[in-house]
């Protein structure tokens, strides 16, 4: 049995569009069975340098699904490329 693909969440501290996504995310029944790590891009320099201006960006499996506001479209497309 293969690992589920995972979310990844690009953010920082204090970011209320952050805490928004990631619980816009956990409220998508489809995306619920996938876990997600959050990752602080100010503790990294080229994630800082990468993403700092555009959080929150989420990847789903490395991909890049939607930045700045949760798209429940694309994290749809996204979980069906994974099946």
């Amino acid at each position: 049995m293969s690992p589920l693909a995972r979310f990844t969440l690009y953010s920082r501290p204090h970011c209320h569009l952050c805490e928004r996504m990631l619980a816009e995310l956990a409220g998508l029944p489809a995306a619920a069975a996938h876990p997600v790590d959050v990752l602080d891009v100010d503790q990294d320099p080229a994630m800082r340098a990468r993403y700092g201006h555009k959080i929150p960006v989420l990847l789903f499996g490395g991909e890049l699904v939607c930045h700045g506001r949760l798209d429940p479209e694309e994290v749809h497309k996204a979980l069906a490329t994974a099946r």
